[in-house]
């Protein structure tokens, strides 16, 4: 099967048990200030899990584009040095919301895998959590009676916490998991070495293909579980590597889904890539190429679905790779820029699945924004310096932390990269030495952005009811809280029944106002909002959290904001209208800043549509 076909069998298959197909989240992540990037499928399902709001769908399925570059799953180092990790990759998901749980989800992942992908069971290896001492839990022993029904105890392995209990981050929805796992070695291989034994050992050919997650606890802010209101099935799969098993290659780079990426960059450098791991010098870095993006390489399947994504949301102009972040990458005999050799490929490629990439691609195709050859400015400067004086010359030896610290501070050189250069000629880099400056830096920028929050205090069940539309005062009541603290003070977070604040959300600024109980003013900061709850952030507490209050906007501030929006809007209309959406990029950040710290959007001008027909 071809990519496209394994990805639709997937999402066929759970349509037919009742699944609403939904499409991915963005991967830039929205209103949720403990994410940059969705790093895995249930990061746009999380207030489902925690209950802040209910699911429409009990039963759903996706596929969702995911990117680990930093954090808790952090994939980095391993991309291109191995055959299967990506830091940008799809994961196939089937979700369920207080309905089916562990036995249904068990059962259905048997019959995809062995019933409609035709995997030889004999090849599957199953794990299950074995339980923790420090987290007072038992072994999952139902996940594991529920294997015993296809496969053999010995191909049921119980695992710790590390490997078996999955936590998205320090805090929030986690429970224990059982992991798929499919052996494709060959014959002989299997017969030297049981793949049991191989299992969960970084082993690129006894490889964990799906995780199925049942959501029980929630994890609080001082380590503690608590159980969830309800039971949830959160499962993932990861689609590059089902590709690997599928068409029987031994690399996810071999599959469909890289090659049409990887062969016209290859012939453009008239280096042929082959299969084997680092079999010819440099090819480590084709895989690099077409993983995955940072700030010194044009990294093409995250730039192509980042610049759908961005483009659909008025963020970025699809026909020029440097407003969506993309620049060159140095391939031995690459004269061309990296997007004019892949582009067409993976438009073609992924257009089906993702919405907006027709239309970015034939931007592309119709000229090159900015262009030029060669490389960009400063990943240039970085490269020369990699192998000028300060790093020693001729080429040998340590590259000293500090140095390698100030590539990345001043050429804005990624230290993988660095990493990487430096492999390819017999070096090492320093980075202890590194990690001390990069830690010095920390320290001096770190101030009063860093904050801390405890765990919700709950007062009432409800959700809240926005008003702002057409109120700026509303009588109100507190339905939860917490306690933040950063430099200069504690802070609090105050959740309210009904509310006339509008949250800060496309770049728009909050309300700010007022708490009102007689004679007590309690001053609102600022408006934010985190997993679908409005925030109000204050610098004190209500004394009588119980009481009622009067909530009040600040009416002068948003009439301020108001006329900056109107004015925005406008401006960007009539650019558009004359200039084309091309020109996106180069209108739309212009009257914000214009608009200083009273920009942009009022809740009460807001358009209701994106091309206001009024506008002249």
């Amino acid at each position: 099967m071809t990519s496209r076909e394994i990805r639709q069998k997937f999402l066929d298959h759970f349509a037919k048990r009742g699944h609403t197909i939904v499409p991915s989240a963005p991967m830039v992540v929205k209103d949720d200030p403990t994410l940059m990037f969705t790093n895995a499928g249930m990061n746009q399902f999380k207030d489902l899990f925690l209950g802040n709001r209910p699911a429409k769908d009990k039963r759903i399925a996706d596929t969702q584009k995911c990117l680990r570059v930093s954090g808790k799953h952090n994939d980095l180092e391993e991309v291109g040095i191995d055959t299967y990790h990506h830091t940008m990759f799809e994961m196939l998901g089937n979700w369920s919301f207080g309905d089916y749980f562990k036995k249904e989800a068990i059962q259905w992942a048997w019959e995809l895998l062995v019933d409609e992908y035709k995997i030889d069971k004999e090849n599957i290896y199953v794990t299950y959590f074995g339980g923790d001492a420090a987290d007072e839990l038992e072994a999952d022993e139902e996940t594991r009676q529920l294997w015993l029904q296809y496969l053999p105890a010995e191909r049921i392995l119980p695992f710790s916490r590390k490997d078996n209990f999955w936590e998205m981050g320090d805090t929030g929805p986690c429970g224990p998991c059982t992991e798929i796992h499919v052996d494709v070695r060959t014959a002989e291989e299997k017969k030297a070495k049981p793949g049991r034994d191989l299992v969960n050992n970084d082993h690129p050919q006894v490889i964990e293909i799906w995780n199925n997650v049942f959501m029980q606890f929630e994890r609080k802010a001082d380590g503690s579980l608590h159980t969830l209101p309800a039971q949830h099935v959160d499962t993932g799969m990861g689609f590059e590597r089902l590709c690997m098993v599928l068409q029987g290659k031994r690399s996810n780079y071999d599959t469909d889904v890289f090659q049409p990426l990887i062969q016209p960059v290859s012939k453009q450098c008239g280096r042929k890539y082959g299969a084997t791991l680092n079999s010819q010098p440099g090819e480590s870095r084709y895989r690099h190429a077409c993983d995955r993006r940072s700030p010194a390489r044009d990294l093409v399947r995250h730039c192509r679905w980042t610049i759908a994504e961005q483009h659909g949301r008025g963020l970025c102009d699809p026909s020029d790779p440097a407003s969506c972040g993309a620049i060159r990458l140095q391939l031995p005999g690459l004269h061309r820029t990296f997007h004019a050799c892949a582009r067409g490929n993976a438009g073609e490629r992924d257009g089906r699945s993702v919405p907006g990439t027709e239309e970015a691609t034939w931007h592309h195709r119709e000229r090159d924004v900015g262009g030029g050859e060669g490389f960009s400015a400063y990943a240039g400067a970085g490269h020369q310096a990699f192998g000028a004086s300060p790093l020693g010359e001729p080429p040998r030896g340590t590259i000293p932390g500090d140095k390698a610290f100030e590539l990345f501070d001043t050429f804005g050189f990624p230290i993988d990269l660095t990493q990487l250069m430096a492999r390819e000629q017999g070096r090492d880099v320093d980075m202890k030495g590194f990690e001390a400056e990069l830690q010095k830096q920390k320290e001096r920028s770190r101030a009063a952005t860093t904050v801390t929050t405890g765990d919700w205090v709950d007062l009432a069940k409800g959700e809240t009811t926005f008003v702002g539309y057409d109120e700026l005062s509303s009588p109100a009541r507190i339905l939860r809280y917490r306690k933040g603290e950063r430099q200069g003070g504690d802070q609090f977070q105050i959740v309210l029944d009904r509310t006339p604040f509008y949250a800060e959300g496309g770049g728009q600024v909050g309300d700010q106002g007022w708490l009102i109980n007689g004679d007590e003013r309690v001053e609102v900061l600022d408006t934010k909002r985190e997993n679908q709850l409005i925030v109000h952030f204050t610098k004190a507490l209500p004394k009588d959290v119980n009481a009622s209050f009067s909530a009040q906007v600040d009416a002068s501030r948003r009439n301020l904001t108001a006329r900056n929006h109107t004015a925005t809007h406008l401006l960007h209309h009539v650019l558009r209208k004359q200039l084309g959406t091309h020109g996106n990029r180069r209108v739309h950040w212009s009257p914000r800043t214009a608009c200083a710290s009273t920009s942009v959007i009022s809740p009460r001008s807001r358009p209701r549509s994106s091309r206001p027909s009024s506008a002249k």
